[in-house]
């Protein structure tokens, strides 16, 4: 019993970046845009928040009781914010304004935005003259780290549910809220007849250059966070180049499974979690039989893909006019 309340309880933290990741590609999406920068974004946002934290233990001389605990949140969640949503603007100015293509769009993002993270995380490094290739931001991660203070008192339960960090609650209300928003309200409708075919919301008045700016900054606003929680919740305020891994990829890889609904997302994130979580809880079985529990995730994904492929119906598929470019003269 022990040995499951902890795996479950590990798990979760695991998955809260996919879901704020899938979360934000999901919004993306529904625009009509596929934004394969995610990942790019997710390490900008990252290490966005991370400068920003870094900026203010320094003026307040690394002392953690010199530091307001409000503003050692909302410094780096702003800092990250305003990161993430710059880079959703270059990828709405190349794909939107220039329309140029959005894979290669993506893709360049997502080099750029790793590219820049190390840029900033080395030089940080290098400041701090650290013995090792890292910047740890304790005091900073100790805020973001908090819990309730009665979860121990309620065993199991406690334990599971509430025991995590608040960024895992701002992720699983922010896709109940963007679920809401993309089914139940009028902009959300409008959100949908944009990415299925913006030539006739063209036609009924919507503004689909707005829609589809507005969206992707939104989506890459989420997206972004996602990249500070693992940093400050799940890696304890460590920030190392290249250490985020392939959560990115997973994010997207996590849309499809999600069937591009937010609410979805929620389950899935977390049993993405599990699965990658899976090979530490696994005795007896040599390394590489371990690597390979770490596919299990994409495995679940391709399987997904296929059956939803058969079944063909209409809901469980992407927006219409995913990938393409829209042309208002052609209309």
């Amino acid at each position: 019993m022990n040995m499951l309340v902890a795996f479950i309880s590990s798990a979760i933290p695991l998955g809260v970046p996919l879901l704020f990741g899938s979360t934000g590609e999901i919004v993306t999406e529904k625009s009509g845009h596929l934004n394969l920068g995610i990942p790019g974004i997710m390490y900008v946002g990252a290490i966005s928040g991370v400068i920003g934290a870094f900026l203010y233990e320094m003026s307040c001389g690394n002392v953690k009781e010199a530091m307001v605990p409000a503003l050692a949140i909302l410094i780096p969640l702003l800092c990250c914010i305003l990161g993430s949503v710059l880079m959703g603007l270059i990828y709405s100015f190349l794909t939107v304004t220039l329309r140029a293509n959005q894979n290669v769009t993506g893709l360049a993002l997502t080099t750029f935005g790793i590219g820049l993270g190390n840029f900033f995380g080395g030089s940080l490094i290098k400041l701090v003259d650290s013995d090792m290739p890292s910047i740890i931001l304790t005091a900073t991660s100790s805020y973001f780290r908090t819990s309730l203070p009665f979860a121990g008192k309620l065993g199991w339960f406690g334990e599971i549910f509430l025991s995590h960090d608040f960024l895992t609650y701002a992720a699983i209300i922010i896709a109940l809220v963007m679920n809401y928003v993309l089914n139940k309200t009028r902009v959300g409708l409008n959100l949908r007849a944009v990415g299925e075919n913006p030539a006739t919301a063209d036609a009924a008045g919507i503004n689909v250059t707005k829609y589809k700016y507005f969206f992707t900054c939104v989506g890459s606003a989420i997206a972004g966070l996602g990249g500070l929680q693992y940093v400050m919740a799940y890696a304890n305020g460590v920030w190392s180049n290249n250490a985020f891994g392939d959560r990115g990829w997973m994010a997207i890889a996590l849309v499809i499974f999600a069937l591009w609904k937010p609410s979805m997302a929620i389950f899935g994130s977390f049993l993405f979690g599990a699965l990658c979580n899976a090979n530490n809880y696994i005795r007896g079985l040599g390394d590489a039989t371990q690597e390979l529990f770490k596919l299990l995730p994409y495995i679940v994904t391709l399987l997904v893909l296929i059956i939803t492929s058969m079944r063909k119906k209409r809901e469980h598929q992407p927006p219409q006019s995913l990938g393409l470019s829209y042309f208002r003269e052609d209309r």
